[in-house]
C-alpha cells in the first residue's frame, strides 16, 4: 500500500505543472522586491541613484545603516515603539475579548442594539478636531495614553472574534460548566481564552502591526522628541531630511546628500520591517486557522 501511486494522464500532469509554474511565478514576484530593497540598502549610493542595482548589491557598504543608527533618537524611538506596541496590544486584546464574548452569547439582552452602535462608529466619527480636543481635555497630550487609548478597540476585530466564539464554542460547553458551578468570569478565564489561541494570535498580530506602524497619533498628540516612536524618527530622517551634520562627516566624500537620502530610504524600510518579520513566524501557524474560523459566514 505504501508503494501505491496514482497514475496521472497527460492533462493531469499539465495541470500540475501549470499550478507549480504559477505558484513559482507569484513567489518570484513577491520575493524580488524584498531582495531588491535589501540589496539597495547595502549598495553604494551612487550605484543606487544610477539604477545599477537590479538584484544583488553593487559595491556593498553599510553607510546607510550607519547613518540611521547614528541618529540620536533611533534608540529611544525603538524603545518607545516596542513599549507602545506591547502595552497598546495588551489593552487591545483585553478590550476586544471583553466586547466580543458577551456579544457572542445568545442570552445577552439588547446585543443587536449594542452591535449596531459598534458598527455605526465604523461609518461615522467625530472627526480629527473633536478627537484632539477630547484627548486634550483628558490631559493625555504628551503621555503614553494618547498613543494607546484612542485606538483601544477595533470594531472589525470585535466582529471577527465574536464570530469565532459563536462558531467554535458550543452552548453545551457553557451549560456543562454552569452545572459544575462555574460562573461567567471563570468560564472565560479557564475555558474560553485557552480555546481561543488561534483568534487571539490573529488579532494580536493585527493590533501589533498597527501600533508598530503608528505615526499619525504621535504627530498630533506628542510634542516631546523623547516620546517619539520609531516611525516618527524615520519620517524625520527621510522626509524632512533631518540628518545631523556629524552623520555626514564620514560619508560626504563617498556620496552627496541626495544620494544618501535615496540610500536611507531603503535602509529605513529594512530597519522598520525586521522586528515584525521576526515576530510573524511565531504566530503564523495560528494565523490562517484563526482568520478562516473567525471570518464572516453566510
Amino acid at each position: 500500500m505504501n508503494n501505491f501511486k496514482v497514475k496521472m494522464n497527460f492533462s493531469d500532469r499539465m495541470f500540475t505543472y501549470t499550478i507549480y509554474g504559477l505558484l513559482s511565478l507569484f513567489f518570484l514576484i513577491i520575493l524580488y522586491p524584498l531582495i531588491f530593497i535589501l540589496s539597495a540598502s547595502i549598495s553604494d549610493p551612487s550605484a543606487v541613484v544610477a539604477g545599477k542595482v537590479w538584484l544583488w548589491p553593487v559595491k556593498p557598504t553599510f553607510m546607510g545603516y550607519e547613518a540611521v543608527f547614528k541618529h540620536k533618537l533611533i534608540g529611544s524611538g525603538f524603545l518607545n515603539s516596542i513599549y507602545y506596541t506591547l502595552f497598546g496590544t495588551a489593552i487591545n486584546i483585553v478590550m476586544t475579548l471583553l466586547a466580543a464574548y458577551p456579544l457572542s452569547r445568545r442570552d445577552l439582552y439588547g446585543k443587536n442594539v449594542i452591535m449596531f452602535l459598534f458598527v455605526f462608529t465604523t461609518m461615522f466619527s467625530g472627526g480629527l478636531i473633536p478627537g484632539y480636543l477630547l484627548v486634550k481635555d483628558l490631559n493625555m497630550l504628551n503621555t503614553v495614553w494618547a498613543m494607546v487609548l484612542p485606538g483601544a478597540l477595533s470594531v472589525w476585530n470585535v466582529i471577527i472574534t465574536r464570530t469565532f466564539f459563536q462558531t467554535s464554542l458550543p452552548i453545551e460547553l457553557l451549560e456543562a460548566a454552569q452545572i459544575d458551578g462555574c460562573n461567567d468570569f471563570k468560564f472565560v478565564w479557564r475555558i474560553v481564552i485557552p480555546l481561543s489561541g488561534p483568534i487571539i494570535a490573529v488579532i494580536t498580530l493585527y493590533y501589533a502591526v498597527d501600533h508598530w506602524n503608528q505615526y499619525f497619533n504621535a504627530m498630533i498628540y506628542l510634542n516631546k522628541q523623547s516620546m517619539y516612536p520609531l516611525q516618527i524618527v524615520l519620517r524625520n530622517i527621510l522626509i524632512q531630511n533631518d540628518v545631523n551634520a556629524l552623520m555626514l562627516t564620514d560619508i560626504e566624500n563617498a556620496a552627496k546628500r541626495d544620494a544618501l537620502r535615496v540610500l536611507l530610504k531603503y535602509s529605513l524600510i529594512v530597519v522598520s520591517t525586521l522586528p515584525l518579520m521576526f515576530v510573524y513566524p511565531f504566530v503564523q501557524k495560528h494565523f490562517v486557522k484563526g482568520v478562516m474560523i473567525g471570518s464572516l459566514k453566510g
